[in-house]
């Protein structure tokens, strides 16, 4: 699964990473989490766009937006036929930018959050969906979820799922929803590896937020005694 990610690299480095057309204006941010609002970018006339939407995917038929909070992550081996996604893979796909994202080892200490990130700390993008959702009182949400895999043989020993990484050369045919036949996209990530180590259990509470939560910082038997994560680290995949 994919409940915790950071993105902090400099608007100018996300803007030629994703070929925008000038340098967003968002800040840097290290404990990202479900139902926050986050930027992505979709393809809009022809042209990418960075916009923001809540993380936690509304589907357009919902009677609740509440559920919300339960699509965070949209699993790759049905997203093409789970009645919550199969829309928006076939007509809203998008990536989502990020510098790093986090998993949680378990251990005999408990459980241990680990940063994991491009050795040379570059942004790169998850694949993601997104969807406008309409109460019948006008109403409009528009989310958006991370596509998850099964974990490559690096984030394994962390967890069993990870976030759908899309490489570079292929951000343009995953954000052409032209092209339906994407599904070799949707696999375990096997470019060059990633670096991989352990954080302060910090970022398990949101309100923390800083660059520390992404450095190496062994987990100790006190930091142990935290709470496990906030109430938001959830979803399906």
């Amino acid at each position: 699964m994919c409940g915790r990610y950071e993105l902090s690299s400099h608007p100018a480095a996300i803007a030629l990473a994703f070929v925008l057309p000038f340098a967003p204006d968002i800040l840097p941010r290290y404990n990202i989490a479900p139902t926050q609002p986050v930027p992505i970018v979709r393809v809009r006339d022809g042209r990418r766009q960075l916009v923001q939407m809540r993380w936690g995917l509304v589907p357009r038929f919902a009677k609740d937006p509440s559920i919300g909070a339960r699509m965070i992550n949209a699993r790759a081996e049905t997203v093409a036929t789970n009645g919550a996604f199969r829309f928006a893979f076939l007509h809203r796909r998008c990536l989502v930018p990020a510098s790093g994202f986090y998993e949680w080892q378990k251990t005999s200490r408990g459980r241990i959050p680990h940063h994991i990130a491009m050795r040379d700390d570059r942004p790169f993008a998850f694949a993601g969906l997104y969807e406008r959702w309409r109460s019948e009182d006008g109403e409009v949400i528009d989310s958006c979820t991370i596509v998850t895999t099964s974990a490559n043989s690096t984030v394994r020993a962390l967890h069993d799922r990870m976030p759908v990484i899309v490489p570079e050369t292929d951000y343009a045919r995953w954000l052409d929803c032209t092209q339906a036949d994407v599904g070799d996209l949707l696999s375990p990530w096997s470019g060059e590896p990633l670096r991989v180590h352990p954080v302060s259990t910090r970022v398990n509470a949101v309100a923390n937020d800083d660059a520390t939560l992404r450095e190496l910082a062994p987990a100790t038997p006190e930091e142990d005694s935290l709470p496990l994560f906030d109430d938001v680290h959830a979803g399906n995949g």
